[in-house]
């Protein structure tokens, strides 16, 4: 799934994504740590794996989008 960077704190390593919809969703280090980044900007365009579904879902990856 693909959606944009939103927030990102570099010292907790956690923050969120907007979905295309616009829905913001929270990722914690773990998620940022799966996908090799070493920073994340807002704006940029990112690619999610997730886990579950609703309320109870959440991100378990978050890495670049590449083309």
């Amino acid at each position: 799934m693909q959606a944009t960077a939103y927030t990102y704190d570099p010292q907790t390593r956690t923050g969120s994504v907007l979905l295309d919809d616009g829905t913001p969703v929270p990722f914690d280090a773990p998620a940022f740590d799966a996908g090799g980044l070493r920073l994340l900007r807002p704006g940029q365009r990112v690619r999610i794996e997730t886990e579950g579904g609703g309320a109870d879902g959440r991100i378990t990856l978050v890495t670049l989008q590449t083309l």
